[in-house]
C-alpha cells in the first residue's frame, strides 16, 4: 500500500520540490496511508504504554491514565500548526526547513540539531532498553548476557537500517503491516484482558473503582505526582510530524501529510486510552506488575505462550519503529547537507541513483546509533539518564517551530484545497504555545530531570560551536542555507535546480 508510482502523482508534485529551489532526486510513491503509518510508527503506542506505564501508576496510581487524554489535546493543537506547515513548505527535514524558511538559516540550524539529537540517542535508547529485553523475553532467553542484549540491539537497527537503505518503498510497505498488527494486537489484548477481568477467569485485587483510585510518593505532593504522570502521555504522543519529514516522497504532499498527522495523533489518543484502560483494570494486583511489569500481568491472565505471543507484536511494533527513525534521521541529514550545513555535506547530501535513497546520510546516521548502542552496552547508568534528557528535545523542536509559525502566520498563503487553520490560527497558537512551555518545564523542573538537563545543554552548546566556527563564515560566504521565504525566487518556472558549494 504505497500508494500510486511516479507517473501517476499529481503535476503538482513535480514542482513542489523545485519551487524551493531544489532539485527533485527521491521518488514519490508513499500514498495517505504509508505516511499515516509513518507518524503512528513514530508514536507508537505499543511502545510507549509498555516502556512508561509502570512508572506513571509508581507516581499517581491507576487514575494517572486520565491524563493521557489531556496530554492528547494538547498534541492535537501542536499537530494543527505542524499541519498547516505541512501543507506550505512540504520538503524532507521538515522542522529545520520551517525553521529556515520562516525565520533563518541559523534558527533552522538548531531545530535540525536539536532533532539530531533526540534521533542519536532517542532510537539507540528504544532499541537497547527496550526491543532488545523485550526480544529476550519474547524468544525464551532467561537471565540474557549484556552480550546477548547487546548483540540483538545491534541486529534490529543493522536490518533496520538495510531496509531503508534498499528502498523506502519496502520500508512503507514493512511499516504498514506493522501498523495493523500493532492496532490489532494491542487493542484486542487491551479487550481480552478486560474481558477476562469482567468474568472474573482469575481472582483480582481490585475492582472498577481501581481507575480512581490514587497515590503519591512520600515527600511529593499530588501537583508533583500529577506532573511526572502526565509523561506517560508526553513520551508516546511525539513524533507526530514524521510525515512531514518524508514529505519529498509523497504523493499529493500538500494534502496527503496534513491528514496523515492529523489522523495519527487522533488513533493514537482514542486507541491508547483504550489500552490502557485494558491493562489497568487486569492488572491483579500491585505486587504483580511492581516484580514483572505488563508482561507479568499479561502472563498471569492469558499463559506464557499467549503474553509471549502479545508482545511479541509489540516488539514488531518497535521494529518497525526503529524502521521509520531510521528514514526519517536520514532525510534530516540529507536535507541539512543540501543546505550545506553540515560538515561532509557533499557527501550527505548525495542520493543512490538506483535506490533513490540518501545512502551516505543512511549510514552516517547508522554509524551514529551503533556508537550511542555500544557506549549504553558500556555504561549503563549514564545511558539510562542521558535517554532521560532526550525526552524534552522533541518538545523543544515543537517550541521553536510554533515560535516561527507565530512569527510568520499572518504572512503565509493559504494554498488552494489544503489544510487550513483560518480565524482559528490565532487561538490554536497561543493554546499550542502555553501547552508547549507546560511539558517543557515538566519535563526539566523536577529533581529527577536535573542531571538530564546538563545533556540538552551540552548537545546545545556543541551546535552553538559548529554554528560559530562553521556555519556563519558560510552564511557569509552565501555559501549554506535555505533562503526564507520572502528571499525566495518568486516564479517556480525560471528558478534552476539548487547546487550549494560543498
Amino acid at each position: 500500500m504505497t500508494g500510486p508510482g511516479p507517473k501517476e502523482q499529481p503535476a503538482g508534485d513535480e514542482k513542489t520540490v523545485d519551487e524551493f529551489g531544489y532539485r527533485q532526486e527521491l521518488r514519490r510513491t508513499l500514498s495517505w496511508f504509508s505516511l499515516f503509518s509513518v507518524s503512528f510508527s513514530i508514536m507508537s503506542i505499543a511502545t510507549g504504554v509498555f516502556l512508561n506505564f509502570t512508572f506513571g501508576m509508581t507516581q499517581l496510581g491507576p487514575v494517572s491514565i486520565w491524563i493521557w487524554p489531556a496530554v492528547g489535546i494538547g498534541q492535537l493543537l501542536v499537530a494543527l500548526v505542524i499541519s498547516e506547515l505541512g501543507t506550505r513548505i512540504p520538503l524532507a527535514g521538515a522542522g529545520y526547513q520551517w525553521g529556515s524558511r520562516l525565520v533563518g538559516p541559523g534558527y533552522g540550524w538548531f531545530i535540525g540539531a536539536l532533532g539530531i539529537l533526540y534521533a542519536a540517542v532517542g532510537v539507540p535508547g528504544i532499541v537497547y532498553l527496550a526491543v532488545a529485553p523485550l526480544a529476550e523475553y519474547v524468544l525464551g532467553i532467561d537471565n540474557a548476557s549484556p552480550r546477548m542484549t547487546l548483540f540483538i540491539a545491534l541486529l534490529v537497527l543493522t536490518v533496520a537500517y538495510l531496509i531503508n537503505i534498499i528502498s523506502v518503498q519496502v520500508a512503507a510497505r514493512i511499516n504498514n503491516v506493522a501498523v495493523l498488527a500493532e492496532i490489532l494486537g494491542t487493542v484486542v489484548l487491551a479487550l481480552l484482558l478486560f474481558f477476562l477481568w469482567v468474568t472474573g477467569a482469575k481472582d483480582s485485587d481490585h475492582g472498577i473503582g481501581y481507575l480512581t483510585e490514587h497515590h503519591h510518593l512520600p515527600g511529593h505532593s499530588y501537583g508533583y505526582a500529577i506532573a511526572l504522570a502526565s509523561l506517560v502521555g508526553v513520551y508516546t504522543l511525539a513524533g507526530f510530524e514524521a510525515a512531514a519529514d518524508v514529505a519529498e516522497e509523497a504523493v499529493d504532499a500538500r494534502r496527503s501529510v496534513p491528514r496523515a498527522i492529523l489522523g495519527s495523533v487522533v488513533v493514537s489518543v482514542v486507541l491508547g486510552m483504550l489500552v490502557l484502560i485494558g491493562f489497568t483494570v487486569a492488572i491483579p494486583s500491585d505486587e504483580v506488575l511492581a516484580v514483572g511489569g505488563l508482561p507479568a500481568v499479561f502472563q498471569y491472565w492469558l499463559g506464557e505462550g499467549p503474553a509471549r505471543g502479545f508482545v511479541g507484536v509489540v516488539v514488531f511494533a518497535m521494529f518497525a519503529l526503529m524502521v521509520v527513525s531510521a528514514a526519517v534521521i536520514a532525510r534530516l541529514l540529507f536535507a541539512m547537507a543540501r543546505d550545506n550545513m553540515l560538515p561532509g555535506s557533499t557527501l550527505l547530501r548525495r542520493v543512490n541513483p538506483t535506490t533513490k535513497t540518501p545512502v551516505p546520510a543512511l549510514l552516517v546516521a547508522y554509524a551514529l546509533n551503533v556508537a550511542v548502542v555500544i557506549f549504553g552496552h558500556n555504561s549503563s547508568n549514564v545511558f539510562g539518564t542521558l535517554v532521560g534528557a532526550t525526552a524534552v528535545l522533541p518538545y523543544l523542536v515543537y517550541l521553536l517551530v510554533v515560535l516561527a509559525y507565530g512569527y510568520k502566520r499572518r504572512r503565509l498563503e493559504a494554498v488552494e484545497g489544503a489544510f487550513h487553520l483560518g480565524r482559528f490560527a490565532g487561538a490554536v497558537f497561543v493554546a499550542s504555545l502555553v501547552y508547549l512551555v507546560a511539558v517543557i518545564l515538566t519535563l526539566t523542573l523536577p529533581d529527577e530531570f536535573r542531571r538530564a538537563n546538563y545533556y540538552v545543554l551540552g548537545g546545545l552548546a556543541l551546535a552553538a560551536v559548529w554554528w560559530l566556527a562553521g556555519l556563519r563564515p558560510r552564511f557569509a560566504r552565501g555559501e549554506a542555507g535555505a533562503p526564507t521565504l520572502e528571499q525566495r525566487q518568486p516564479n517556480p518556472e525560471d528558478l534552476p535546480a539548487r547546487a550549494v558549494k560543498g
